[in-house]
């Protein structure tokens, strides 16, 4: 798989990356089609309720996340590599931002693996030793839930032409907007 491109201070900065990958019994190219169109996001994204965008395509694409909970995540991107994926910073604008990697791995002609790695900032600024338990005990299975439903959302629609339907894998707490 092509490794993500965040430089060495990143890595070092942004600790424990939560990472979800999922199987598509699709082409590389089908897949890359559906996470390289614009407002993808509004198709494939199981708690996506809009996803305007305001430049594409490319290194310096910008689009918005609005989640069924009414949160807004902006999303500013910093890699753009055709066929195989991006690299993009997501936050609200006010804050602190996660860095995120999607990358697509073929494994024949009719199939590849989707894979994204996200370098959550929060409680980055905290030292290792206090952050250890929020992180592996809520932030780790959370994030690591959420993502794990994005990838298989985009699995739906590559694979059925279908949107996939608002919280078609299980309602998620801090993006469904379902208490």
């Amino acid at each position: 798989m092509a490794s993500d491109m965040f430089t060495k201070e990143d890595r070092s900065r942004f600790k424990w990356p939560v990472i979800a990958e999922q199987t598509i019994s699709a082409s590389a190219s089908r897949v890359w089609d559906a996470i390289s169109a614009p407002g993808n996001l509004e198709r494939c994204h199981p708690f996506c309720s809009r996803n305007p965008v305001k430049v594409w395509p490319g290194s310096e694409s910008r689009d918005v996340v609005e989640y069924l909970s009414g949160r807004s995540l902006e999303r500013r991107f910093c890699h753009w590599i055709d066929g195989v994926g991006y690299d993009l910073d997501i936050g609200t604008g006010r804050g602190g931002t996660s860095h995120v990697s999607w990358r697509i791995a073929p494994i024949d002609d009719q199939s590849c693996t989707l894979r994204i790695t996200v370098y959550p900032h929060l409680l980055q600024k905290l030292p290792a030793v206090v952050r250890w338990f929020p992180h592996f005990l809520r932030i780790r299975p959370m994030l690591a839930k959420y993502l794990q439903s994005v990838v298989m959302g985009f699995e739906w629609y590559v694979i059925r032409g279908e949107v996939v339907p608002r919280n078609q894998f299980g309602p998620h707490p801090w993006f469904s907007g379902i208490d």
